[in-house]
């Protein structure tokens, strides 16, 4: 059976090493041991990033970095489609039909929502709470049957999948149901500040995100300054979400060794020299992405053929399902 994947990040921030180990790789991966005859869709979800206001210029030169990233990281143009969503129409029109099929109880539960909402308080847009709606469009419109993400981003793809189910009893089987796709052995990287908090773009904690476009001596820093448990070397009975355990995840993410094999690699190394091993393995892992992504900078045109194809390839898709959701609804002239 063919399978439609189908993930995306936004733009907004600088991406960091949780984006590459715990998404990005992944996506690699599936793509590198995949039949040919599935279909694989990245998207920069620029749209999504408007939820808070964002500096123009600066954002666009994150579409254009992101874009690049996904590509330095290993993506192969050749089999997947990597294209930035506010050039594809389609995601907003199908967005405004979901909000008219969406019952608004569906929303207020969002667990997202609530959490956000509650510290922006006056500052919560009305796209904060629409959020989960586009991104059920993003999904929806490929027919994709599985989805990449984190389990924080569980409920949005269950709420898609819930969409999809009311489309299709009131109008007809229109759109296929998508499958989240949590991967176990995905690295699940904390804040090197605060090991109870995932590593994020939004949080203000730039001691405790290491940047992928982060200079060896900014990642050295940051490792250094990291907290870590009681004591002063790696002992066996680490505590497992202490900060020992988030440095051992990310030097065995870095190395592609198992968590097991770091342990009995770094146990009973002082805290000094375990953190300078868990630096050089993050070193050795982004310089030769780094490498690439200024290799494709410096080469606009070939980004811009590959955003151009991806861009044509996703309206190409979306257009027919568009025209089936339009004919179901009555929207428009007939014929």
């Amino acid at each position: 059976m063919k399978r439609i994947i189908f993930s995306g990040v936004q733009p907004s921030g600088n991406l960091h090493l949780g984006n590459l180990l715990g998404a990005i790789n992944p996506w690699v991966n599936l793509v590198n041991t995949s039949s040919n005859e599935n279909d694989f869709i990245f998207c920069i979800v620029d749209l999504h990033a408007h939820t808070v206001p964002q500096d123009p210029k600066l954002l666009r030169e994150k579409i254009l970095e992101t874009s690049a990233i996904y590509l330095a990281a290993g993506i192969d143009p050749k089999k997947a489609h990597v294209f930035i969503q506010s050039e594809n129409h389609d995601h907003s029109y199908l967005a405004w039909l979901f909000d008219c099929v969406t019952p608004y109880g569906w929303m207020t539960r969002m667990t997202q929502f609530k959490d956000k909402s509650a510290k922006q308080a006056e500052g919560t847009t009305v796209g904060l709470f629409n959020y989960p709606i586009l991104m059920a469009a993003d999904i929806l419109l490929y027919d994709t049957t599985h989805v990449p993400v984190g389990e924080d981003q569980k409920q949005h793809v269950e709420l898609a999948r819930d969409i999809a189910e009311k489309f299709n009893h009131t109008y007809g089987d229109t759109f296929v149901l998508p499958e989240p796709q949590i991967g176990k052995e995905n690295a699940r990287i904390k804040s090197l500040q605060n090991p109870a908090k995932k590593m994020s773009k939004s949080e203000n904690d730039p001691l405790g995100t290491v940047n992928l476009l982060d200079t060896p001596d900014e990642i050295v820093k940051k490792i250094k300054r990291a907290v870590t448990d009681s004591g002063t070397q790696v002992e066996t009975g680490y505590d497992p979400e202490g900060g020992i355990s988030n440095l051992l995840d990310i030097y065995a993410a870095s190395t592609g060794k198992t968590k097991t094999e770091a342990v009995g690699e770094l146990t009973w190394l002082q805290y000094g020299a375990f953190k300078e091993k868990v630096a050089e393995a993050v070193v050795a892992k982004l310089k030769p992405i780094q490498d690439r992504y200024r290799e494709i900078r410096n080469d606009e045109g070939y980004l811009m053929s590959i955003l151009d194809d991806g861009r044509d390839f996703s309206i190409g898709k979306s257009g027919k399902k568009i025209e089936q959701v339009k004919e179901k609804m009555g929207i428009g002239r007939v014929g």
